[in-house]
């Protein structure tokens, strides 16, 4: 059995903060479809899920046609943001080194596991020449949404890990759920979109705090 160390990350809210494009983009699409704006916490509780089932959540009293129609109207509004000369989508503080840092081991592999689009996760490897950084690419354009643990479980087989030698981090409930899900280890980040104290309730078995406190406890987890 191998003992390569897989290390899965979420995107938004873990790697990249993109919730002023998420929440502008889904306020568009409600605009255009003539319903009321939502508030910002309330978008940002469903960012993870895959875009048809976050819209259907938001809208739980929508006919099947409007939960289309908005969530066109999101892509249609993310596409008009994302190419505005001020869109901009940073990573978080420290993730650059984290990443580089663990890419450079012999003994662990990366892997990204979101509800972000194939075409937004190859933008952003793009962006920051991560080409090639990452073994195993999961998004709910071809996998089960968040907490489903298909996409785990896609990443472990592409990369030839088992569940206890692999590890999710993420900053939403959903990604908790999924690790548990896949019965890896769940590591939650403080700086995402849901409460820590969420993170704890669904079984995160640690949460980090800052970048730098990534690896320690990525190591520890996988090694309890």
């Amino acid at each position: 059995m191998s003992d390569l160390k897989l290390v899965i990350f979420d995107c938004d809210g873990t790697l990249v903060d993109s919730q002023h494009l998420i929440v502008d983009a889904m306020n568009m699409g409600l605009r255009a479809n003539g319903l009321d704006e939502m508030p910002r916490e309330k978008i940002l509780s469903i960012v993870g899920l895959s875009l048809p089932i976050a819209i259907e959540t938001l809208l739980p009293d929508h006919p099947p046609e409007m939960i289309a129609a908005v969530t066109d109207g999101y892509r249609d509004g993310f596409t008009v943001l994302r190419a505005k000369p001020d869109s901009h989508e940073p990573l978080y503080d420290g993730i650059e080194d984290v990443i580089e840092a663990l890419a450079a081991r012999d003994d662990v592999v990366l892997g990204i596991a979101t509800g972000k689009s194939i075409r937004g996760v190859d933008r952003l490897l793009n962006h920051m020449n991560w080409t090639g950084r990452f073994v195993t690419t999961q998004t709910a354009d071809t996998n089960a949404s968040k907490p489903h643990p298909e996409m785990i479980e896609t990443a472990m087989r592409e990369a030839g890990t088992e569940p206890q030698n692999t590890i999710m981090i993420g900053d939403t409930t959903f990604d908790m759920r999924m690790a548990l899900n896949a019965g890896v280890a769940a590591l939650g980040v403080s700086w995402g979109y849901h409460p820590v104290d969420a993170l704890h309730t669904e079984g995160a078995h640690a949460v980090a705090h800052a970048a730098a406190e990534l690896i320690p406890l990525s190591d520890r987890l996988l090694n309890r």
